[in-house]
């Protein structure tokens, strides 16, 4: 049996309902395509993001700074603690096959940079502009860019 495909949701802490609503419907969509969600497990886009894949029916990974389960918000399926803060970051971006990043702040932008050094393909949902991500028009144009993606990553394995 192959490997299921992970996709991380990146994005900060304290968001806005609009960057919540995109969270939820990104949670959703990998869900509906089959993929494990992984995050870092606490407040804000990780919580919306996993909070959508979960009611969906997907498979919640959250990758937590400190040592205790009971960090992780309430629709994290699989809690690891990792013990090593921010430096988590780096497992988040590299545990992925596809990272879909939203907004968020210097944290997010550190998770960006791993993924574009791991040589992941980095989904822009969140304005970064960061050279080698990819780049999307809206939420739809970031669907038909995961679902190609997957294509492609199930070909290889």
């Amino acid at each position: 049996m192959a490997q299921k495909v992970i996709i991380s949701v990146i994005g900060g802490h304290e968001v806005n309902d609009k960057v919540e609503q995109l969270a939820h419907k990104t949670g959703k969509l990998i869900a509906k395509v089959g993929a494990i969600l992984v995050c870092g497990g606490l407040s804000g886009v990780m919580e919306e993001a996993a909070k959508g894949a979960q009611k969906a029916g997907g498979t919640t990974i959250g990758l937590l700074p400190g040592r205790d389960k009971r960090e992780a918000n309430p629709y994290i399926d699989i809690a690891l603690p990792t013990s090593i803060g921010y430096a988590r970051n780096a497992m988040v971006a590299c545990s992925a096959d596809i990272i879909i990043a939203l907004p968020g702040s210097h944290g997010t932008n550190s998770e960006i940079c791993y993924g574009l050094v791991y040589g992941r393909p980095v989904i822009d949902l969140g304005n970064w502009n960061i050279k080698g991500m990819i780049k999307v028009k809206n939420f739809k144009d970031a669907e038909k860019k995961i679902k190609e993606l997957i294509k492609e990553i199930e070909g290889q394995r």
